[in-house]
C-alpha cells in the first residue's frame, strides 16, 4: 500500500528525501539551525528546491556551517563567495550569513542556545496543526511575524515573516505536514 504524502515534493528525489526524512523534525541541534538559517536566507525570492540542491555547495564553503567560523568572514571570503557556482551567489545574501552568525552566537550567550531561545516562544512544544489541504497552509502567521520582528530587532538579515514561517515549519517547531502524511505522526513522536 502506497504512503499518503504532503503534495508538494512533487516527486523529485531531493525533495521527497528532505520531506521524508527532515523537514519538520523537530530540532534542537545548534548547527542544524544554524545552517538553515542560513539556506533559508539564501532562499529568499527563490525556490525552496534551487538552494536544497545546492545544499552541499553550501555546506563545503560555510565551514560546514560553524557558527563561529562563518562569524568571522571577511571581504575576501565575500568575495571568494561571489566567485562560486555551486551557491546563491547574491552579495547581499552572503554577507547575511556573517551577520546572521555573529546574531546567532550573541542569542546563545543570552539564552544559553539558540534552541532555548526559539522553542521558548513555543513553551518548548512544537505547535502541530492539521491540515486536511495544501491551501490551507498559511506562509506566514502571527508567531512567525512576531520572532521575526525580535530577530531582526537583533540584528538578523533576511529573516522576514515568510521566511520565519518557513524556518518554522523545517526545524520542526511547527508541524505542517498534511494530517493524512504519514510523516505528520511521525514527527510527532519524535519529539
Amino acid at each position: 500500500m502506497e504512503r499518503k504524502s504532503c503534495p508538494w515534493h512533487r516527486n523529485d528525489p531531493v525533495y521527497q528525501r528532505y520531506h521524508d526524512e527532515e523537514w519538520g523534525v523537530p530540532c534542537r541541534d545548534e548547527t542544524k539551525l544554524f545552517e538553515f538559517l542560513v539556506l533559508e536566507g539564501a532562499q529568499a525570492g527563490l525556490s525552496w528546491i534551487t538552494v536544497l540542491r545546492k545544499r552541499e555547495n553550501y555546506r563545503r564553503v560555510f565551514a560546514d556551517f560553524n557558527v563561529e567560523v562563518v562569524s568571522r568572514f571577511t571581504e575576501d571570503d565575500f568575495a571568494r563567495l561571489m566567485n562560486e557556482d555551486g551557491i546563491v551567489r547574491n552579495r547581499a545574501k552572503i554577507m547575511s550569513a556573517q551577520i546572521n552568525a555573529y546574531c546567532f552566537m550573541q542569542v546563545q550567550s543570552e539564552f544559553g542556545s539558540f534552541s532555548d531561545y526559539l522553542w521558548n516562544f513555543f513553551k518548548d512544544e512544537p505547535l502541530v496543526n492539521c491540515w486536511q489541504d495544501i491551501g490551507q497552509v498559511p506562509s506566514k502567521t502571527k508567531m512567525s511575524q512576531l520572532i521575526s520582528q525580535d530577530m531582526m530587532a537583533r540584528g538578523f538579515k533576511f529573516f522576514g515573516p515568510t521566511i520565519c514561517y518557513s524556518y518554522l515549519q523545517a526545524m520542526g517547531l511547527i508541524n505542517d505536514h498534511l494530517e493524512y502524511c504519514f510523516r505528520w505522526s511521525e514527527c510527532q513522536t519524535s519529539y
